[in-house]
């Protein structure tokens, strides 16, 4: 049986090395120096049992140091971490919603009984057999499922601003707390984001160029596609890191 394999989102907060306040360089400069003075008991074993002493007893001191430090400003940041976190993985999960809705063919099936959290569960099931479907699909059979007004301007304006969202995120002040996996992620999510609305903007060319209308609409399409498979892959990716899920609800104010 394969262990179970950790969300990145879990592996970031168990990383001691992401959040040191002192860079690795430095451990391996005195590891380095504490060898060349053991190279140098031959020599001169005093000298060399000194130098090893100071360097030890440096180390100790920027450990110890470091370790209060560390310890200190997690402990300061960790609302506001859990708060970035979240915010990313919101984020996602509406990106996932409105793709779900606006690019495809989603047609959600809940009960009228259901109540609300159930529903919601129920939708994102759905919608993630959806996108499991979509994977396994190639650009000619992805092509057949996308929404004709994909290509609306209402539709434009709608990823445009989840491109803005995740840049957002990527340029606040906290930002510096990320890991470089997960910034890959958010920013390869970025750059296909604003590529979509791009092509978008080639199909819309059509309509004020009949002549050449065929060629906007094909290129259109299938720059739309291309992107369409990257995004459903990162977000698939994302969510498996365990960055997407819906708004928190107090279960004391649900209505239903």
């Amino acid at each position: 049986m394969k262990n179970p394999i950790t969300p990145l989102r879990e592996k970031i907060k168990k990383r001691w090395f992401t959040h040191t306040a002192t860079p690795i360089i430095i451990y391996l400069a005195i590891a380095i120096a504490i060898f060349i003075a053991w190279l140098l008991r031959r020599f001169n074993p005093d000298l060399s049992l000194n130098l090893i002493s100071e360097l030890l007893g440096a180390a100790f001191i920027i450990i110890v140091v470091n370790i209060l430090l560390v310890r200190s400003r997690n402990k300061q940041w960790k609302t506001v971490n859990d708060q970035l976190d979240y915010l990313i993985a919101r984020n996602i999960n509406r990106l996932r919603d409105g793709l779900a809705f606006r690019a495809f063919h989603f047609k959600v099936k809940v009960s009228k009984t259901d109540q609300s959290d159930k529903a919601t569960q129920k939708i994102r099931e759905q919608r993630d057999r959806l996108f499991n479907e979509l994977t396994a699909m190639n650009n000619t059979q992805l092509a057949g499922r996308v929404k004709k007004d994909l290509f609306s301007e209402a539709n434009y304006l709608y990823f445009n601003e989840k491109a803005a969202d995740i840049w957002d995120i990527l340029n606040m002040k906290y930002s510096e707390y990320l890991s470089p996996e997960l910034i890959s992620l958010l920013m390869d999510l970025h750059i296909h984001l604003k590529d979509l609305c791009g092509h978008i903007r080639v199909y819309q060319r059509a309509e004020i160029s009949p002549e050449e209308a065929d060629f906007y609409r094909k290129s259109g399409l299938e720059g739309s596609v291309h992107n369409l498979s990257e995004i459903i892959d990162l977000i698939n990716r994302l969510k498996v890191e365990g960055y997407s899920e819906p708004a928190k609800i107090d279960p004391e104010s649900r209505l239903f």
